[in-house]
């Protein structure tokens, strides 16, 4: 190894290796982009001038690592959280509170998250269920929200199959308890939880629960935890009350053994008397955890989030939404939830890029359509094309989810579109399950940004297309009015309409509702 590479590797943790707060300065090369920090910001890279992100208490509502990579090869990595930016062609880090390394080993993206990836978080070799992979899932939020019920859930499972859809993954979402932390079904609701969960199996679907760390104060649970020091304290007497979009809620302390012990306890019971398959994890965010909590042993508020990420290593059908420095595990990462919007649409590509820059590979965009409901609230009619692109652009990603129902709000012909990109992963799905069960392994992204699959040919800025593994180009149109520009590396390839084009090559197209464009590189 050339001396000069060493030094550069260990410079920056050699000197950072000491007290609290460090800055460092890291100088941009000529050519070079940056990438990384926290999934929701992927529409903003590559880093540019001006551009600052603080990574402490912050994972921007969905997955982050403390982790920037180069296209030259470098990445830079610390054990906490650190703030960034970018002043001109200087990279700053500041805020560190351990040490910093500057890894300089590689040539371009592609070496500098494979060299990070093999020091930081390797694969572990396992999956998740890959079911969830296999078959689209199903999620009863858009159509119930507050309102989940054992009526309508049976409605909704058999509107799936008597619509032409598979059975998959069926997730059962928020407010199904009495309260949070009361670990039953509520009976207003749910006259007998497990014969409607016998039921959906028999169907051909496995059943996910949502939960989170949350407990509602002034409740008999919340009580009893508290009594044994389970929740996160503001002092020795009174517990941290923290505020989320439900309101005010006590939290799990997961840095204390025996609240581990406690949840994951109340999570078994679920399983063996309701006879559920795994469980939706949300919330968990480090910005809800305030720094200056108390808990058993001392943690940051990223620390707590990375906690709540290891209790859904005990289940191997699990989903997450915030997610920090859990790379590398079979878990679950879903992107946060997108308006009903062409702009929200467009950040789909950047972002499930940017999380498998990351190491989150098993990654599922949002709700097909949307799954911020509020933008849901209010509206007599859904925009149509936007449902059908939505689906075209989840279809070839890693998993696919719908939650709005497309049999009640579309049309006949644009439903029929929809259940046409159903049709199109089947087509790929044996690929995308090669590819998942590759990165398992290796840690390669399933989905990847063009830069990392073809280095140094001008896709630095490119957010409208991306690889499947390494063989398809899939190219979803974002546009209401149906046009693209697709930009072909060198190769030979080969479009879902049979053509055979050279590359590179630049093809600006108007394209039709019903298509997906897709590349295959055969040669």
């Amino acid at each position: 190894m050339p001396l000069g590479k060493v030094i550069s590797t260990i410079l920056i943790a050699t000197i950072c290796n000491c007290s609290y707060a460090q800055t460092k300065t890291i100088q941009i090369k000529k050519g070079e982009s940056w990438y990384g920090g926290a999934v929701t910001e992927g529409q903003q890279m590559p880093l540019k001038d001006g551009y600052s992100f603080n990574l402490f208490a912050n994972t921007g509502g969905n997955q982050a690592a403390p982790l920037l990579l180069s296209t030259s090869g470098r990445y830079i990595w610390s054990d906490e959280p650190f703030k960034f930016s970018v002043h001109g062609d200087a990279l700053e880090i500041s805020n560190a509170t351990a040490p910093v390394e500057l890894d300089s080993l590689g040539h371009n993206l592609k070496d500098a998250f494979t060299n990070a990836a093999k020091k930081h978080f390797p694969a572990k070799g396992k999956l998740p269920d890959t079911l969830l992979i296999a078959k689209p899932q199903y999620n009863t939020w858009i159509e119930l929200v507050y309102n989940q019920n054992q009526t309508d859930i049976l409605k909704y499972a058999n509107a799936i199959l008597s619509n032409g859809f598979p059975a998959g993954v069926l997730m059962i979402d928020d407010n199904w308890a009495d309260y949070y932390g009361r670990f039953d079904f509520r009976k207003d609701r749910f006259e007998n939880a497990t014969a409607m969960v016998d039921s959906l199996h028999k169907m051909g679907f496995k059943v996910m629960l949502w939960i989170s760390p949350f407990i509602s104060p002034d409740t008999e649970v919340f009580r009893d935890l508290l009594s044994k020091k389970l929740l996160l304290m503001k002092d020795s007497i009174n517990p941290a009350i923290l505020t989320w979009w439900n309101g005010y809620s006590a939290v799990m302390d997961f840095t204390n053994p025996a609240a581990k012990e406690w949840f994951t306890g109340r999570l078994d019971y679920m399983v063996h008397t309701y006879h559920l398959d795994g469980f939706k994890l949300d919330a968990g965010d480090a910005d809800f955890y305030p720094a200056d909590a108390i808990s058993y042993a001392k943690a940051t508020p990223n620390d707590h989030s990375r906690l709540w990420g290891e209790i859904g290593l005990h289940y191997a059908l699990n989903e997450y939404r915030a997610m920090w420095k859990m790379a590398g595990e079979p878990l679950v990462q879903r992107l946060r939830d997108k308006q009903h919007t062409w702009v929200d649409l467009q950040k789909l590509i950047p972002h499930i890029t940017l999380a498998g820059l990351l190491g989150y590979n098993f990654t599922c965009p949002d709700m097909i359509g949307g799954g911020e409901y509020g933008s849901f609230i209010g509206r007599d009619k859904l925009d149509e094309e936007l449902v059908v692109r939505s689906a075209q652009c989840s279809a070839l990603m890693p998993m696919m989810q719908f939650s709005v129902a497309p049999w009640r709000v579309l049309s006949k012909e644009h439903f029929a579109i929809v259940k046409q990109t159903v049709a199109i992963r089947e087509k790929y799905t044996p690929y995308i399950l090669q590819l998942a069960k590759a990165s398992a392994t290796s840690g390669a992204p399933i989905v990847r940004s063009m830069e990392y699959e073809f280095p140094g040919q001008g896709f630095v800025d490119v957010k409208s297309q991306f690889m499947l593994g390494d063989k398809y180009l899939v190219a979803p149109v974002m546009a209401k009015d149906g046009t693209q520009t697709v930009v072909l590396p060198k190769g030979t390839w080969k479009s879902d309409k049979g053509e055979i084009v050279k590359g590179p090559k630049t093809i600006t197209q108007t394209v039709p509702l019903d298509r997906l464009p897709v590349y295959e590189l055969v040669r």
